[in-house]
């Protein structure tokens, strides 16, 4: 499976942007989708999953209550809708695919490339 992220860009300080990350073929039905960032000069973090049968989702502390994932199974695609963003928002972000539901990127088998997103004014 290859994934193919988009929609990164330059935002202002709480504005909102959404991501899209589409898979080429058909996922298999229990699998997880997570979207991790990378913020300039740190680790990778995780920010949200979702599991594409049952829509389950999971979040980042940091983006609970701004970040909304979603799944359109029926075009292999994941979104990430992000809220009130602030700078520390900054990142290249990136999605991956696994079996698990878990916030560790070693659980996670494919990865799509990453797109930048910029808060600033």
């Amino acid at each position: 499976v290859q994934l193919q992220a988009s929609g990164g860009g330059l935002v202002q300080p709480g504005g909102s942007l959404t991501l899209s990350c589409a898979a080429s073929t058909r996922t298999y039905s229990s699998s997880v989708i997570g979207w991790f960032r990378q913020p300039p000069g740190k680790e990778r973090e995780f920010v949200a999953l979702i599991r594409r049968s049952s829509g389950t989702t999971h979040y980042a502390d940091s983006v609970k209550g701004r970040f909304i994932i979603s799944r359109d199974n029926a075009k292999n695609t994941v979104y990430l809708e992000m809220n009130s963003l602030k700078s520390e928002d900054t990142a290249v972000y990136s999605c991956a695919i696994g079996s698990s539901f878990s916030s560790s990127g070693s659980a996670y088998r494919s990865w799509g490339q990453g797109t930048q997103v910029t808060v600033s004014s």
